[in-house]
């Protein structure tokens, strides 16, 4: 079965998706850095943040919400424990695993960018609206 072709509408769709996305990205990088943190610090520190079910993660689970290698995720966690945000533990289930939680220093920080992104993201003049692309193909 082949798919039919893309509609004019669609390819609008995902261009102001794109958009829409570089304009948050570029938001973040500028707002991250103003505060002192890197995009990819404030990152680590959200997915550890808002991991479902815990307050913590494990190294593997950062890589996969990250998507970046093992070994550029321990670079990072160690970067992020020197400036006193984050703390490693030895698996409570597997010893084998190193769970990354964030210290009070890491939880202020992370608080005060998701306040940062969460409010740029609800600001009725960043313009972030998505289509639902499911609503297109039925055109």
């Amino acid at each position: 079965m082949t798919k039919a072709a893309l509609k004019k509408r669609e390819f609008e769709t995902l261009s102001q998706f794109r958009y829409q996305l570089r304009r948050f990205l570029r938001f973040s990088e500028q707002a991250t850095r103003r505060h002192g943190i890197t995009p990819l610090q404030y990152l680590l520190l959200l997915h550890i943040k808002g991991f479902p079910g815990r307050d913590w993660a494990t190294v593997s689970e950062l890589a996969e919400r990250l998507q970046a290698q093992h070994h550029g995720v321990v670079a990072l966690i160690s970067r992020c424990e020197v400036r006193g945000w984050v703390s490693r533990a030895q698996g409570r289930t597997d010893r084998r695993e190193v769970e990354v939680h964030l210290t009070a220093a890491g939880e202020r920080m992370v608080g005060k960018m998701a306040q940062l992104h969460r409010d740029e993201l609800l600001n009725p003049e960043g313009g972030f609206f998505l289509p639902q692309l499911r609503e297109l193909q039925s055109d």
